[in-house]
C-alpha cells in the first residue's frame, strides 16, 4: 500500500469534516473554474475539468455550484475572480520532496503562506524543476472490495487499459495513464464496480522511509500545507507505515 494511497485514504475519512468547514467545495469550485477556462466547458473534450467535476460529485457538490463554477471559468459571470495555477517545490523534514499545487488570485499572499508553512516545519522551498522530475502524472481509482475479489479487480482493470492494481486496505486502488483515467473508470463502473474515489495524481519514482519523529513531522506538513485555502494538491515521496498513518489520522 503505497504512501500516496494511505494519505488518500485518511483524506477521504476527513473528508465530512472538511467540507463541513467549506473549505472542500471553495477548493473543488476553483479548480472546475480554472479547468473550464484553461480548456473549455465541455468535460467531454476537457480531462482536467471532466476530473474536477468528477471530484466534485464525489464530494456532494450541488450541481448548481458546478454549473456556476464552470460559467465563470469560461467568462459568463463577469464578477467572477481569476485564479493562477503556481506549483512550489521543496523538500521537508527527513528531506521528502513535495509538490504543492496552488490556485490564487493572489499569488504574494499564497508565496508568503506556503514558504512559511515549509519554515516552520523544517524545510526548504527549491526552485522550479528542484522535485517535479522524481515525480510522474498518473490516473488513480479507489474501487471498493464489496463483492469483488483481487482476481476479478485485476481482470477488470486490466482488461479496461488499466497499468496496475494494488491492495490499498479497505479499497483496491487502480493506476492508469494520465490520459486514461476517464476511460478506465467508465469501464470499471459498466463492470458495476463501485468507484470511492478517482483523481489525477503526480506518483513519485522512488519513495523516502520516515519513521517516527520524522514521520509525524512530514504528515503535520502535509495537514498544514492542504488545510490552507489556496492549496489544492500536495504530492510527496515518503513512505510511512501504515500503523503510524493511521494513528497520525486517528
Amino acid at each position: 500500500m503505497s504512501g500516496h494511497s494511505k494519505w488518500s485514504t485518511i483524506k477521504r475519512k476527513k473528508g465530512a469534516a472538511d467540507a463541513k468547514r467549506g473549505k472542500l467545495f471553495s477548493k473543488l469550485n476553483k479548480e472546475i473554474q480554472v479547468a473550464a477556462k484553461e480548456g473549455g466547458g465541455d468535460p467531454s473534450t476537457n480531462i482536467r475539468l471532466k476530473n474536477a467535476i468528477d471530484k466534485a460529485k464525489q464530494g456532494n457538490m450541488p450541481v448548481d455550484n458546478i454549473e456556476r463554477a464552470i460559467k465563470r471559468g469560461i467568462g459568463a459571470d463577469a464578477d467572477a475572480a481569476s485564479f493562477e495555477n503556481i506549483t512550489y517545490e521543496g523538500y521537508g523534514p527527513a528531506s521528502v520532496a513535495l509538490l504543492v499545487e496552488t490556485l490564487t488570485d493572489n499569488k504574494n499572499r499564497t508565496a508568503a503562506d506556503v514558504r512559511h508553512i515549509f519554515t516552520k516545519a523544517g524545510g526548504k522551498l527549491g526552485g522550479s524543476g528542484s522535485v517535479a522530475f522524481m515525480f510522474d502524472r498518473k490516473g488513480f481509482i479507489q474501487v471498493s472490495k464489496d463483492d469483488v475479489t483481487e482476481e476479478q479487480i485485476f481482470e477488470a482493470a486490466i482488461e479496461a487499459g488499466a497499468d496496475n492494481v494494488e491492495d490499498g486496505g479497505d479499497v483496491w486502488d487502480v493506476y492508469t495513464q494520465y490520459t486514461d483515467l476517464d476511460a478506465v473508470k467508465t469501464a470499471l463502473e459498466s463492470a458495476e464496480l463501485k468507484i470511492v474515489n478517482s483523481e489525477l495524481v503526480m506518483l513519485p519514482e522512488r519513495t523516502v522511509k520516515v519513521t517516527g519523529k520524522d514521520a509525524r513531522s512530514v504528515l503535520k506538513m502535509m495537514e498544514m500545507l492542504e488545510d490552507n485555502d489556496d492549496v489544492q494538491n500536495v504530492w510527496s515521496n515518503f513512505d510511512i507505515d501504515e500503523s503510524e498513518m493511521e494513528a497520525f489520522g486517528g
